[in-house]
């Protein structure tokens, strides 16, 4: 009524709900974008991991502020684990230099080594429990990859920046072959080449 009485199409007058509502192919998958992923709400966060059933894979190369912004975040995983959750963990390797190289563009107090180490030690308390995995890659270091089910979470990793200053993506399998399956592979085959974590710990130690 209002488009036939202003002589003018829905597009013009409501573009960015037009646009919603007429996703297709590709864009289906884009829920939402933010500029910054400290401007995404915490919620988002705990409700995609509390929603997920099958498969939690966090590969951001410290994963250090899931600890810090979630509480009692081990106790989440524990009971999702027990339910039959695949939950996966993918961190950069401290050691390495890609991570020396990395620690000295972003040039902050917090580096990424203290950062890691700080998952690493929330990680061995979750040894041994079946449905639980860790390893090191460092294939990772400009891209965050966080699946929740069919959900995920993208960070590019923008030159001199920390995680929480890059922008991110949620994403949503709508298709095949789509953004949501390329980072999945992405992802898989950076898991394929990595150390578990808790190995590379025994080896130091004998």
């Amino acid at each position: 009524m209002v488009c036939k009485v202003l002589e003018a199409e829905e597009a013009d007058l409501w573009p960015s709900a037009v646009r919603l509502t007429l996703k297709t192919g590709p864009d289906r998958e884009v829920i939402q974008v933010f500029p910054y992923r400290s401007a995404a709400p915490a919620s988002l966060w705990r409700t995609l991991i509390a929603k997920a059933k099958r498969e939690l894979m966090f590969a951001g190369y410290t994963n250090y502020f899931l600890w810090l912004e979630h509480a009692n975040l081990s106790h989440l995983l524990r009971r999702k684990a027990a339910n039959g959750c695949r939950i996966r963990f993918l961190i950069g390797d401290p050691d390495s230099a890609v991570t020396r190289e990395r620690e000295r563009e972003e040039n902050v107090p917090l580096t990424l080594a203290t950062r890691i180490a700080v998952t690493v030690g929330e990680l061995h308390k979750l040894r041994g429990i079946d449905n639980i995995e860790a390893r090191f890659e460092t294939g990772h270091v400009n891209l965050s990859v966080f699946r929740f089910d069919n959900d995920m979470i993208v960070t590019p990793i923008l030159a001199r920046r920390v995680g929480h200053d890059s922008p991110m993506l949620h994403i949503r399998r709508e298709q095949n072959d789509g953004m949501f399956d390329r980072f999945t592979d992405h992802v898989e085959e950076l898991w394929i080449r990595g150390q578990s974590i808790w190995e590379e710990a025994c080896h130091g130690t004998s």
